[in-house]
């Protein structure tokens, strides 16, 4: 009598519909969110496009994106590229300088409650102060040239950096303090070794919030007197009506500024791997 036959079961369709998914690779991951990035700009330039072609918004206060794309390309023909150096370069030479202050500052007001008292009433107080009004005064002070640009845009990248690092630093754990006292680090090796690792997350969200912020007080400091960089474009346009050259001049401000943010979070994945932090589902 002939043997029934047999079925594997793996050979089954039923095994190939329950098989698991492929795991998506980070490659992947940060494909989909830079394209989930880009439907709300899509989206407002067509609205914006459409909505100047129809005649909803006058053209003169609204230009349509076509046209202030071809603005951007007619100016990179009249030296763009130039303006765009300029201004980063002031808000790198600012940024750096103010940053860097902010850190040493900070930690000595992080790690010292006599600094604090006798330093961080005056910086909350000179916080407070627009960056406006420091114009008149660095113009007194220093003149129509490139300094008192530079110690504008310092001032701006100086504050967020310093709340930053001072938070940071009094926002440790106190249980891993004991845990270096136990262990007797020195100073030098309780910063390098318990402080520093466990204040960086804070010290790198002022850090982007500092860069953020030297690029608006670059605009603020262009207004003083300056022949070149994207502020001066923005003067240009308001005093010729032309609003294409104005919106021109803040796209590339918003791309400058989002291309800056991003090396700035590479920095802080690098910085930060070590950690295992909640990340939400996609």
């Amino acid at each position: 009598m002939p043997s029934p036959s047999v079925t594997l079961i793996a050979d089954t369709p039923a095994d190939t519909a329950t098989s698991k998914p492929r795991a998506v690779t980070p490659a992947t991951s940060a494909t989909l969110g830079f394209l989930l990035g880009l439907i709300l700009p899509f989206a407002l330039i067509v609205l914006a496009e459409v909505s100047v072609s129809r005649g909803w918004i006058a053209a003169n206060l609204l230009p349509a994106p076509s046209e202030i794309f071809t603005t951007i390309l007619h100016l990179g023909q009249q030296g763009l590229l130039t303006h765009i150096g300029v201004s980063t370069l002031r808000v790198a030479i600012g940024f750096v300088a103010g940053a860097g202050l902010a850190v040493v500052t900070g930690s000595l007001v992080g790690l010292s409650a006599r600094m604090e008292a006798l330093l961080d009433p005056s910086f909350q107080a000179l916080r407070a102060i627009p960056s406006l009004a420091w114009v008149p005064l660095l113009l007194l002070w220093l003149g129509i040239d490139e300094a008192p640009k530079l110690v504008l845009i310092g001032i701006g990248a100086f504050f967020p950096v310093y709340m930053g690092v001072v938070s940071g630093i009094r926002g440790v754990d106190r249980r891993l303090i004991e845990v270096g006292k136990l262990y007797h680090l020195s100073t030098a090796a309780m910063i390098r070794r318990i402080l520093l690792p466990a204040a960086l997350p804070a010290i790198i969200t002022g850090l982007r919030n500092g860069l953020s912020l030297a690029w608006m007080f670059m605009v603020a400091a262009e207004l003083i007197a300056a022949s070149q960089g994207l502020g001066y474009l923005l003067t240009d346009g308001r005093e010729t009506s032309r609003a294409d050259i104005v919106l021109a001049a803040i796209a590339i401000l918003a791309v400058l500024g989002k291309c800056s943010d991003w090396l700035m979070q590479r920095l802080e994945s690098h910085l930060l791997a070590w950690r295992d932090t909640y990340q939400p589902g996609k």
